[in-house]
């Protein structure tokens, strides 16, 4: 990619996403890397700006998370947040000590309004504090330009070297001018005009697409979600009569969902994808029989998804390239960008396997953000209603049924699902609500129906509110709208005695339930 770009180097952060994802809303294109990345290749990358992560360790501890000096005097623009701020003074010669009192949450912080880092900040806000360690003793050439009640360095400065250390987070939203902040750093500290939109994101990628394809065949995993959708439309776009889009039935699909999928994209849909669909749904139930660990469900599901395609490809001749929706959050929480601990893989992330029959992947989207992708629906003409369907993973029902996964248990979780996606449309909450969903727990417990004990199992409701999925909390439903949803469950959906609701935030928790 030859834009401008900002990396953030990454230490371990929760927020690691967070923070890219709030440069990009800067129109400033951003990508994340190890602490461990060499330092040429960070040099060759040529980067306007580079933002340093939290992370869980404390700077000065043996064998803690660190960097070089020569970071900081490449002459380009270091921010660094929380761990990274206290790094930075660390290695400059500055003290990093344990604070006298640790700072959490919400925290009122008074800013020195002449730095260029808070320019149009009032000089009192509020801000998003975590941690243990403060910055005891400045590096030589910086200045405190933030304090809060307990933090006499919330901020400080080096401007002659474009050096800038913060102590908490402005990339989440709790900091209520965090956004500014970080404009500041990206468009002007930085000096990035601005130039990573959708519109000429589409026009390159389907120029580059047609270069990369030639006269290849291209076969495109189609799941009917979003991200598959608009890489098949972009596809589309891109090479036309050289694309043929599978769409897997396997078995683990919302209610319907199946024929939903086909109405709008095959034969009788208004796109000309070359439309296959297999139903591959006792193959999936087979090879998914008897595991209950959630990684091995995922990498069992994404195998069996390249066998089918493979299978499919042979069956219409000669295919050079597999199209796959991946997208930056899979990447990263595979453990492919950043430091972060292994989230969770994903079945369309971590290449082709060994037998595979395809010269190469494409992944189209796969330097973007959910909401990224969403824009680019929306340059490709896609319609609103499609372009905002709910985020939908792609092992499905697998990783929302929790432990083994049966014939039985898909049914289970379709009904339940449906009928509770129903009564919040009732309610008139689908929009105010940006993901949600039932899933079918492993618990079974004692009940009472018609004076006769039941031992069935337990559903489980989810509704996230959220801005990026990167970061959520529960949503408020109300009780009249949750205890009819309950009551229609137990009522309607047989084996299933209890219905729980879950509060759990991300983090700590997934959105998912596996």
């Amino acid at each position: 990619m030859d834009k401008e770009r900002v990396i953030v180097i990454d230490f371990g952060g929760q927020y690691n996403q967070l923070i890219a994802r709030r440069v990009r809303e800067c129109s400033v294109y951003c990508e994340i890397f190890s602490y461990k990345t060499d330092l040429g290749k960070i040099k060759a990358m040529n980067p306007k700006g580079i933002i340093l992560t939290g992370g869980p360790s404390s700077c000065y501890g043996e064998g803690a998370a660190s960097c070089s000096r020569e970071l900081f005097e490449l002459g380009i623009p270091v921010l660094g947040l929380c761990y990274g701020a206290q790094l930075m003074m660390h290695v400059l010669g500055g003290r990093v000590d344990r604070a006298p009192v640790r700072e959490y949450g919400r925290t009122e912080v008074r800013v020195d309004t002449s730095s260029r880092l808070f320019r149009d900040v009032p000089s009192h806000t509020v801000c998003w504090m975590s941690h243990f360690d403060y910055i005891a003793e400045m590096a030589p050439g910086f200045r405190s330009v933030a304090v809060t009640a307990d933090c006499p360095v919330a901020a400080a400065e080096c401007p002659e070297k474009a050096l800038y250390a913060i102590q908490f987070h402005p990339e989440v939203l709790h900091t209520i001018e965090g956004s500014k902040i970080l404009f500041n750093f990206v468009r002007d500290i930085c000096g990035c005009a601005g130039d990573w939109r959708m519109d000429s994101f589409v026009e390159e990628n389907i120029a580059s697409i047609r270069r990369k394809v030639g006269k290849g065949r291209v076969l495109c995993a189609l799941s009917g979600g979003v991200d598959s959708s608009v890489a098949a439309v972009l596809l589309s776009k891109a090479v036309g009569e050289q694309l043929t889009c599978v769409f897997v039935d396997h078995g683990l699909l919302r209610k319907n969902e199946g024929d939903e999928v086909e109405a709008v994209f095959g034969p009788e849909g208004g796109y000309d994808l070359n439309f296959i669909r297999v139903n591959a749904r006792e193959r999936f139930y087979e090879r998914l029989r008897g595991v209950s660990e959630p990684e091995a469900k995922r990498k069992i599901i994404g195998e069996e998804f390249i066998h089918v395609f493979e299978e499919e490809a042979r069956k219409i001749g000669a295919v050079d390239f597999l199209v796959q929706g991946t997208i930056y959050p899979d990447v990263v929480e595979s453990g492919l960008g950043g430091e972060s601990a292994v989230i969770k893989s994903h079945h369309n992330v971590g290449g082709l396997p060994d037998c595979v029959d395809f010269k190469e992947i494409i992944e189209p989207l796969r330097s973007l953000f959910k909401d990224e992708v969403r824009k680019v629906g929306l340059e490709l003409g896609i319609p609103e209603h499609l372009v905002f369907r709910q985020p939908f993973p792609g092992p499905g029902l697998g990783i929302r049924i929790i432990g083994e996964v049966t014939a039985e248990k898909v049914r289970i979780v379709q009904d339940a699902d449906a009928i509770y996606r129903e009564e919040i449309a009732n309610a008139g909450l689908e929009w105010e609500i940006d993901q949600y969903f039932a899933a079918l727990t492993n618990m079974r417990s004692v009940g009472v129906m018609g004076d006769e004990r039941t031992y069935d199992y337990a559903v489980a409701l989810r509704a996230m509110k959220t801005v990026d999925f990167m970061t959520a909390e529960s949503a408020p439903i109300p009780y009249e709208v949750l205890n009819k949803v309950s009551s229609r469950i137990i009522n309607e959906v047989s084996h299933v005695n209890r219905v729980l609701y879950d509060i759990t935030s991300k983090p700590p928790g997934t959105i998912e339930f596996e």
